[in-house]
């Protein structure tokens, strides 16, 4: 049998290939705090505007950049770029509820400070009408999958995916940095009527 995979939802993985500079973690790690469902972020919403994080965001938007480039592939001259972004922090007992991230194209996730036993969770996006236990789970039965929280590792997914994080059950804490991004130029087309045009103002 030859299975093809119809419409999938991509999830991509890059690797920062280096370690944080002492800035960049003294930066990240000693951020104020605020309250969150199951965990805590930080104060500050924008964190990659902080002159400190000035090379980690070119590795982050190149790899937007990537991505949007090979798997959406826009015909028109459209880019991405990052909204807000917010540091979590996820102690033992602690966790990240299911959610989505709402008026965001692409989200993702840049993982600080983690081990072994962290991962992300994601969860498929449509209702099956009829269920069948399946003996073996694989990319197609699944109603959910996860990825490993590897220390240097950004992943990047479409902003619907519901994704979570199990509680954490060892002593660490894991320190990870979400972000938001959307879309400047051209959206859609004139001759499907869907034409969008970010950035311009209209008579």
């Amino acid at each position: 049998m030859q299975i093809v995979s119809l419409f999938p939802t991509a999830v991509g993985m890059f690797s920062l290939g280096r370690d944080l500079t002492k800035k960049e973690k003294d930066y990240l790690l000693n951020l104020e705090e605020a309250p969150n469902m199951g965990n805590t972020t930080s104060k500050d919403r924008f964190i990659l505007r902080h002159n400190s994080m000035k090379n980690l965001h070119k590795f982050i938007q190149e790899s937007i950049n990537t991505y949007f480039s090979e798997v959406i592939a826009p015909m028109k001259d459209a880019s991405l770029y990052v909204t807000q972004s917010w540091v979590n922090y996820t102690k033992k007992g602690q966790w990240h509820h299911a959610h989505e991230h709402p008026n965001s194209i692409l989200s993702g996730v840049f993982y600080i400070q983690s081990d072994a036993q962290d991962k992300i969770y994601f969860e498929k996006n449509h209702y099956d009408q009829i269920s069948f236990p399946s003996e073996k789970f694989n990319l197609h039965n699944s109603k959910t999958w996860w990825l490993e929280a590897t220390q240097g590792r950004l992943v990047i997914f479409p902003s619907s995916l519901r994704h979570s994080v199990n509680t954490v059950e060892t002593d660490h804490t894991r320190v990870s940095l979400s972000f938001n991004t959307f879309a400047r130029g051209v959206i859609g087309s004139e001759e499907n009527l869907t034409l969008l045009e970010v950035g311009q103002i209209y008579p």
